[in-house]
């Protein structure tokens, strides 16, 4: 078999392998409505790997061989190392002093890209391994956390709601709360007047947290409710 078709066909096979194993990594964190999911995830795979192949098979061997060259494969490769943190820093975001969410995401992508460089390079088992290994506790080890390991944060919560002209009815917010597991404690509401002579309602809310865990999705819910301008948590001492 010709040379250049065997190389072909080994960087198509190492392009599509990385776009399964990125596209696996993607889509649990697309089933969660994360900030980068099937697509990005991808992205970042395939193109961790052209990256790899480029510095493998791009350069013309004339030039790999001449004497006053100096030719290193994981040149590229080590940019893409740092330069993935770029992307993963678009992935986290501040709620509040207490509450960060993404780091998992970022960690994904940034574990997309080695696996793309291990595809790209050949490295084809430990590139599996990873995967699976990403999944299982991307997926398991979320559950098992709270059963068996007992990784919980308890404790309360103020919760401070700011509306605008829309009235927001209260039960429509302490349903979310019940449905986020936290015992309501106590409740201020306040209604000023703005500049404009338009009302401002603020409602502050004590609340008792079980379990961190549900508190970002719930951060979610709360600035999905039409009518809310502001949400702002903090946790009390």
């Amino acid at each position: 078999m010709d040379v250049f078709l065997l190389e072909t066909e080994t960087m198509l096979m190492r392009l599509l392998l990385a776009a399964l194993l990125g596209g696996l990594i993607g889509w649990e964190r697309e089933r969660r409505n994360k900030q980068a999911g099937l697509k990005t995830h991808l992205l970042v795979a395939v193109g961790s790997t052209l990256i790899m192949l480029t510095s493998i098979y791009g350069f013309d061997p004339s030039l790999i061989n001449h004497p006053n060259a100096r030719f290193d494969p994981a040149r590229l490769a080590a940019q893409v190392v740092s330069g993935i943190g770029f992307l993963g820093a678009g992935a986290i975001l501040r709620r509040s002093n207490h509450i960060i969410s993404g780091l998992t995401t970022a960690a994904t992508l940034w574990v997309a890209a080695a696996i793309g460089l291990s595809v790209g390079s050949g490295f084809y088992w430990p590139a599996v391994i990873t995967t699976t290994i990403v999944l299982v506790s991307t997926l398991v080890l979320n559950k098992l956390e709270s059963k068996f390991l007992f990784i919980k944060k308890s404790g309360s919560l103020k919760i401070i709601i700011e509306t605008g002209d829309r009235p927001v009815h209260v039960s429509t917010i302490t349903e979310l709360l019940q449905r986020g597991n936290l015992t309501v404690e106590g409740m201020i509401v306040n209604n000023d007047s703005t500049e404009d002579d338009s009302t401002k309602v603020t409602m502050e809310f004590r609340v008792y947290s079980y379990n961190s865990k549900g508190i970002d999705s719930l951060f979610e819910q709360l600035w999905q409710v039409e009518g809310i301008r502001q949400v702002r948590m903090n946790w009390r001492d």
